[in-house]
């Protein structure tokens, strides 16, 4: 279970690697990876989370409501059936980006 994340200055933007369950453990390192660079785009790769609960879907929302104000945009990327498959019922398509 971790969180790291790949800067690139020159373009805004940010990826976001999460590994193992997506929960409320992870809230702080996943905060620290947004916290001063609101005008970034950013990639969240879930390609090694195997599952997301309600308090990781809370921190999506709250990166969102966040970065809302200066345009900062967020993709969902290399999400696993089972992690599409929630984030499907949480209507999260409507929310975010998902490829």
């Amino acid at each position: 279970m971790s969180v790291t994340s790949e800067i690139d200055n020159e373009s805004k933007q940010v990826t976001i690697f999460v590994q193992g369950a997506f929960g409320f453990n992870l809230i702080h390192d996943f905060k620290r990876c947004y916290a001063d660079k609101r005008d970034y785009a950013y990639t969240i790769d879930l390609r090694k989370v195997d599952y997301i609960d309600s308090a990781g879907l809370g921190i999506l929302i709250n990166m969102q409501n966040y970065l809302a104000q200066h345009d900062g945009s967020i993709r969902l990327t290399n999400t696993l059936p089972q992690v599409r498959k929630i984030l499907a019922i949480s209507r999260f398509d409507k929310k975010f980006r998902i490829e």
